[in-house]
């Protein structure tokens, strides 16, 4: 063969080779499933759909868009949080969401009054208007404003909210409520209702006995809910006493609809409350961390072998070394949770000088701010793809231009 005829052989294979790589990328199906799997940061599906109009086309499906929310889920980014109702973007560019891009408006319009946060979940913040008796649900992204009342038997005590999105839906939302009530025979039981948006119904009263060593009407302080596997649960003291004495953690089955109260790690100090934060364990499953003087203690639950349940101590994060704290200053250092991003893990921890944004899997630290006493920060994890309206109604190719 002559070395003509050998330079045509090669270019021919190369172009050979170079149309069968080219072939999966030709498929709309194939290549939608490798977008769907692009990481879920905001500025991913906008710089992809800067490549062609045929890429721009495939990511701004709403078909592509719904499923792409739906894969993310379970690993949304944290953006920021709402302190109390102030959005404090997280991220750094070109993922950062610039400011305003979140904002509402609660003042005569809506009837003025005091609103409390009761966290977020799935791209939703929920709210408590005291003036009206009403919750409100607030969809960031697509500017919508949900209002219900609050069932009357619910206003006789504290109760606390959680909100979320059932499974493969991104349109409808449900909300549980929960609290306390003593009955004719002075029997302390926790109480809870769904509500669907989709039937505009609450559901009917779920409940199950406190613990027997509680006084007779009592009303319980809980804590922000956090989503494990498919339960919320919720830290519980009672507001009679005169410390913050950790009683347990009330558990929502979401699936079987059930709630059941379960133990605290034997052993540990109960006092003050912000220094406890139910979690998800490393591994999954049910975990709480709490704070001992200058670590961090990261318990979890195990079944032994014959299917009984315990708390153990997996691993203890000794936080004065990671923050770098003087150990002069450390008689000095109380510190508290003041929020919990429970998707990314990831721990808002006040010390006297300074707010920390802590990520437990892997291990990393930022400092956040100068510390705001009495501020509670609500994290915010969701996922938008490019074409969902943002605030004042930019997609997110238009974002990625904005950062």
């Amino acid at each position: 063969m002559s070395y003509d005829e050998s330079e045509r052989s090669r270019r021919r294979r190369r172009r050979s080779s170079r149309s069968s790589a080219a072939q999966p990328l030709e498929d709309d199906n194939l290549l939608s499933e490798i977008l769907l799997r692009l990481p879920p940061d905001p500025s991913s599906l906008p710089r992809a759909s800067l490549v062609s109009k045929r890429w721009l086309g495939l990511i701004s499906d709403p078909g592509f868009s719904r499923r792409f929310l739906l894969h993310h889920r379970r690993n949304p980014p944290l953006l920021g949080f709402f302190v109390p109702f102030n959005f404090k973007p997280a991220m750094d560019p070109p993922n950062r969401v610039p400011d305003g891009y979140f904002s509402l408006c609660l003042d005569r319009e809506n009837g003025g009054g005091i609103f409390m946060p009761m966290g977020s979940r799935h791209g939703l913040l929920l709210m408590y208007q005291s003036a009206r008796y009403q919750l409100l649900v607030w969809d960031p992204f697509n500017v919508d404003l949900h209002r219900l009342a609050v069932p009357p038997e619910w206003l006789k005590a504290p109760f606390k909210g959680a909100v979320f999105r059932g499974a493969g839906d991104i349109q409808h939302f449900r909300l549980v409520l929960v609290s306390t009530e003593t009955d004719e025979q002075q029997h302390t039981r926790a109480i809870a209702r769904v509500y669907s948006s989709e039937t505009a119904i609450w559901g009917d009263r779920i409940s199950t006995p406190l613990p027997s060593k509680l006084p007779t009407k009592s009303h319980m302080y809980f804590t922000i809910s956090v989503l494990v596997g498919h339960s919320l649960y919720w830290l519980f003291d009672d507001t009679s006493a005169k410390t913050l004495l950790l009683d347990g953690i009330l558990e929502f089955d979401l699936e079987k609809q059930i709630l059941a109260v379960k133990p605290v790690p034997v052993g540990i100090p109960k006092e003050n409350m912000c220094r406890f934060q139910v979690m998800r364990a490393e591994g999954g499953g049910l975990g709480i961390l709490f704070l001992s003087n200058f670590s961090a203690q990261l318990w979890k639950v195990e079944t032994d072998c014959d299917g009984a349940a315990s708390w153990v101590l997996g691993r203890t994060v000794e936080l004065y070394k990671l923050l770098s704290i003087d150990s002069r200053k450390k008689r000095k250092w109380h510190q508290c949770i003041v929020g919990f991003a429970e998707y990314n893990n990831v721990l808002l921890l006040r010390t006297p000088t300074d707010l920390f944004m802590i990520q437990l899997e892997p291990l990393q630290f930022k400092k956040v701010s100068k510390t705001k006493k009495w501020a509670h920060y609500h994290p915010f994890e969701s996922v938008y793809a490019a074409g969902t309206s943002i605030g004042g109604g930019h997609d997110g190719a238009e974002l990625l231009h904005n950062t």
